[in-house]
C-alpha cells in the first residue's frame, strides 16, 4: 500500500468511527469528540514541530496549553474597573519593577569583572528590587482580591472579541517559550525534559494561586463565545422553522448547530497551521532542521547555529500549543486551572505524535483524532464489555464489583496497548515520515 493510500485509509477509518458514533450514540456526542479531536490534533502538530522536526524533547506541553487558556481571559473578559481602581495599576507597577530588577541584575553581571564584588553587587540589587517589588505588589494584590471575591476578585481582561484571544494565546505561549528556551535549550535532552516539565508545573501553580490574574481555583466562568448561544437560536423563528423542516426540535438543533460552528472554526485553524507546517517542512529551512535533528555535530560543522534554530522551532511549536489551549478554553467557556493535568495535556499528546508518526504532520493530525476518540470511547465500551463478561456472576460478587469498578482504568490500559502494538509493528508510527 502506498503512503498516500494508507493515509486516505486511516483518515477514512477515523471518519467511519465518528459517523458510527453519531449513528449509535447521537450526533451531539460525535461533534463533541470531533471538536476536541481537532484541538488535540493541533496540540500534537505543535509538539511534532519540536520533536519531529528538531528532536527537542519537550515535556512541558501542559504549561503552554494553559498559557493559551489564560490569554482568553486576558483578552476577552471585560475589565473589573473597581479592581483596577483598587490596585490594578499598582500591580502593573510592581511587575515592571520586578522585570527591571531582573534585567538590571543580568546587565550588572555581564559588565562587572568576575569576583566576589560582582556576586555581592548582584545579590544586593536583587534584594533591594525584591523588597521594593513585594512592598508594591502585596497590598495591591490584597486590595484587588478583596473586590467581590465570590464573583470577581481579579482584574479581568481587555473586553476584546474572543477570536483575537486565539493568536494572542499563541503569542503568550511563544513569549514564554522564548524565555524558557534561552536558558534551557542548551541542556541535554533528559535535563531539558525535566526543566520543561518543572516550568509547566510552575505555570499551573501560578494560575492556581494568583487570584488577581486568573481567580485561581475559583475559576473564570462565562467566557465570551465566537458562536451564538443556544437560547438565542431557539428564540429565532427562522431557525425554529428550519429545524422543524429537518425533523428536529429547536433545542436539539441549536445544540448541534453551535457544536458544528465550533467544529468549522477549529477545522479552519487546523488546516491553516497544517498547510504552513507542510510548507515549512518542504522548505530549505525544514531540511536544515531535519539535518540538525539527525546530526547536530555535522550541522554545526557546516556553520549552522544549532541553538538558535532550536529556539526558533521551540517557540513555533509552543505557539501552536498556545493557540490550541485558547481554542479549548473558548470551547469550555471557562478557565479551570486545576483541570490541567500532565496525563491529559502532555503524556496523551506524546502518544498522539508517536502513534500517528513522528516527523509527519499528517501523522500527528491522525494521531490526535484517533487517540482522542479512543480516550473518550474506551471507558464506556470497557464498561459495556466488562458487563457482558461478568454477566454470569451473581450480583454482589466481589470479582464482578471489582471489574465493573475498574472500567475507568480501561483508558490507560488501552493507551498502553495501542502504543506497544504500534511500536512493535510500525515503529515509526501509522504514517511514518518520508
Amino acid at each position: 500500500m502506498t503512503p498516500a493510500l494508507r493515509g486516505f485509509a486511516l483518515f477514512g477509518l477515523v471518519a467511519v468511527l465518528l459517523l458510527g458514533t453519531g449513528l449509535l450514540q447521537g450526533w451531539n456526542s460525535a461533534l463533541v469528540i470531533l471538536n476536541m479531536g481537532l484541538i488535540s490534533a493541533l496540540m500534537a502538530l505543535g509538539l511534532n514541530l519540536q520533536w519531529g522536526f528538531a528532536g527537542i524533547f519537550n515535556v512541558g506541553v501542559m504549561g503552554f496549553v494553559a498559557l493559551g487558556g489564560l490569554a482568553v481571559v486576558i483578552v476577552s473578559m471585560p475589565p473589573v474597573t473597581v479592581a483596577w481602581s483598587a490596585g490594578g495599576w499598582r500591580i502593573l507597577l510592581a511587575l515592571a519593577v520586578g522585570a527591571a530588577t531582573i534585567i538590571a541584575a543580568i546587565l550588572l553581571w555581564r559588565r562587572m569583572a568576575k569576583g566576589r564584588r560582582r556576586g555581592l553587587a548582584v545579590f544586593a540589587l536583587l534584594l533591594v528590587g525584591l523588597s521594593l517589588y513585594r512592598a508594591l505588589f502585596d497590598p495591591a494584590r490584597d486590595a484587588v482580591e478583596a473586590i467581590d471575591p465570590a464573583l470577581a476578585g481579579y482584574l479581568g481582561g481587555l473586553g476584546l472579541p474572543v477570536l483575537l484571544a486565539w493568536p494572542a494565546g499563541g503569542l503568550l505561549a511563544a513569549g514564554a517559550a522564548w524565555l524558557i528556551g534561552k536558558t534551557a535549550l542548551g541542556l541535554r535532552a533528559d535535563y531539558l525534559a525535566i526543566a520543561t516539565l518543572g516550568i509547566s508545573e510552575i505555570v499551573i501553580a501560578v494560575l492556581k494561586n494568583e487570584d488577581w490574574l486568573s481567580r485561581g481555583v475559583k475559576n473564570v466562568v462565562g467566557l465570551p463565545r465566537p458562536v451564538p448561544y443556544e437560547v438565542d437560536l431557539q428564540a429565532d423563528p427562522g431557525f425554529a422553522a428550519a429545524a422543524a423542516d429537518l425533523g428536529l426540535d429547536p433545542v436539539t438543533a441549536s445544540t448541534l448547530a453551535v457544536k458544528a460552528e465550533y467544529g468549522l472554526l477549529f477545522a479552519a485553524v487546523l488546516v491553516v497551521v497544517l498547510v504552513l507546517a507542510q510548507l515549512a517542512l518542504r522548505s530549505p529551512w525544514g531540511r536544515m532542521m531535519r539535518a540538525i535533528r539527525d546530526n547536530e555535530t555535522a550541522a554545526s560543522a557546516m556553520g549552522k547555529d544549532v541553538k538558535r534554530r532550536h529556539l526558533q522551532i521551540f517557540v513555533l511549536g509552543s505557539a501552536v500549543c498556545g493557540i490550541a489551549g485558547a481554542m479549548m478554553t473558548t470551547l469550555d467557556g471557562q478557565l479551570v486551572p486545576a483541570a490541567y493535568q500532565p496525563l491529559r495535556y502532555t503524556f496523551l499528546i506524546w502518544v498522539m505524535v508517536i502513534v500517528g508518526g513522528s516527523g509527519n504532520n499528517f501523522g500527528s493530525v491522525l494521531g490526535g483524532m484517533l487517540i482522542w476518540f479512543l480516550w473518550v470511547e474506551v471507558e464506556p465500551l470497557g464498561h459495556w464489555l466488562l458487563g457482558i463478561v461478568t454477566a454470569p456472576l451473581p450480583d454482589g460478587n466481589a470479582l464482578k464489583m471489582h471489574l465493573l469498578g475498574s472500567a475507568a482504568h480501561m483508558r490507560l490500559l488501552t493507551m498502553g496497548i495501542v502504543l506497544l502494538v504500534v511500536l512493535r509493528f510500525s515503529p515509526r508510527g501509522l504514517l511514518p515520515e518520508r
